[in-house]
């Protein structure tokens, strides 16, 4: 982990928020290349959860929302951690994860238990007061069950039928760690799926298949994963099942995503908050009821921190270590690396040429710093799976030399034939 968070950091995928400031716990920014990788997570689970299918719409619902929503949810009343605090330093910790009655550092005792609301709160209009008082949301789902009318009533789906979203969430946890893992504020990739209620079950079970499989298709090594059948005490009062896909973290077997069959939990809630009729009349079976739902529940942030993780190698090679981002070409922030092998004219010119006419088909980067060596190092550890080098040859045989990222083979190519090549390359790749 310390080795990935400081290539991380180097290379441009993440770094501590406000860090000239000091950071804030738990909340991270995102570089270019993590800006990049982020985007590619979240095009491959949108294109696989909506674009490809007919039953599932998308939506991108308000991360402020009238507090009665969170109430109805049972976020207000159970939504919380069970907190304890060090009477000698001060530090705040969650009760499940201490042991003892003292604190192993400094032996301070412990507090009694209390429980700590998770959601974060702020106020809307001038006035801060418990009549202005609103949440910032700690999920994206509520977003999408008061929205369900809304989509039913606009579009001709019908159950069984999903609802899809990506976006902010926000948490106040006690105890933030393992990097980007576990932060306060976090991206959700979140699918509701309404199916009439005999067939809950069989959706949990067809959900948590290609929820694994997903992850496999972006390149994560099959034997880092696997999936956990929640225990009965671990499931929520409203659920009948559940199930992690878990990855080997360095930090352990650890959940990437959770798929749970809540019943009618949700939209019963708020169809006797609210007063709205939340049903569905099928019209052929001459039957009303409330969908049942099935949740998988994935973020983009835990996703990115298992492809750096997985992808991460450190190889010797004649003599040398070389570490590389094996990132699967489905991800992967940069494709294809142009780089002329000196800053000489007409090297870099013809260089800048070919890139520009890579660029409308590959995420391309040019890069003309520093020796081909060190430039080859550098893209391998970015994860670039393919470096076009144009030489002094280049202006006279109209070729350039791909190499590729794992194997580090190269191969003599014609400019003009150059895109084809690659597409070819990165069809096959992963």
């Amino acid at each position: 982990m310390e080795k990935l968070v400081s290539l991380a950091k180097r290379r441009g995928y993440f770094f501590q928020s406000s860090e000239i400031y000091g950071g804030i716990q738990g909340v991270y920014d995102f570089g270019p290349l993590g800006v990049a990788l982020r985007n590619n997570i979240k095009r491959a689970w949108w294109r696989t959860m909506v674009e490809l299918r007919d039953d599932v719409v998308g939506i991108d619902a308000g991360i402020i929302m009238n507090p009665r929503v969170w109430e109805a949810s049972g976020h207000v009343q159970n939504f919380t951690d069970p907190l304890v605090e060090c009477k000698k330093c001060h530090q705040r910790f969650r009760a499940d994860q201490v042991s003892g009655p003292r604190h192993q550092e400094d032996g301070g005792e412990f507090t009694e238990a209390r429980q700590f609301n998770l959601m974060f709160k702020t106020f809307i209009g001038p006035l801060e007061n418990s009549s202005t008082q609103v949440y910032l949301r700690p999920e994206t789902a509520q977003g999408i069950f008061v929205n369900f009318a809304n989509v039913l009533n606009s579009t001709r789906m019908r159950p069984p039928f999903g609802i899809a979203q990506i976006g902010k969430a926000f948490r106040n946890e006690i105890t933030p760690g393992n990097s980007i893992f576990r932060m306060r504020e976090f991206e959700q990739m979140e699918l509701e799926f309404f199916v009439p209620p005999a067939d809950e079950m069989t959706w949990l079970d067809y959900w948590k298949n290609q929820r694994l499989s997903w992850y496999q298709s972006l390149g994560i090594r099959p034997e880092r994963l696997r999936l956990r059948a929640h225990g009965k005490d671990e499931l929520a009062h409203y659920a009948r099942g559940a199930f992690d896909v878990e990855y080997e973290f360095p930090f352990g077997w650890s959940e990437l995503e959770g798929i749970a069959a809540r019943g009618d939990y949700d939209l019963a809630a708020h169809q006797r908050a609210s007063g709205k009729d939340l049903s569905y009349f099928d019209d052929i079976k001459r039957e009303r009821y409330l969908p049942h739902v099935v949740e998988p529940s994935a973020g983009v942030d835990r996703t990115m921190l298992t492809l750096l993780i997985d992808a991460y190698h450190e190889e010797e090679v004649r003599g040398e270590q070389r570490v590389v981002l094996k990132l699967d070409r489905s991800v992967a922030p940069i494709l294809v690396a142009v780089l002329p092998l000196s800053r000489k004219e007409p090297l870099t010119q013809l260089a800048q040429q070919v890139e520009h006419q890579l660029r409308p088909y590959f995420r391309t980067e040019y890069d003309d710093t520093q020796s081909i060596g060190k430039r080859y190092r550098r893209q391998d550890e970015i994860g670039t799976p393919f470096a076009v080098t144009v030489d002094f040859e280049s202006v006279n045989d109209h070729a350039a030399t791909i190499r590729s990222r794992d194997d580090m083979t190269q191969v003599r190519v014609p400019l003009a034939s150059l895109k084809d090549a690659l597409a070819e390359r990165l069809a096959t790749e992963g």
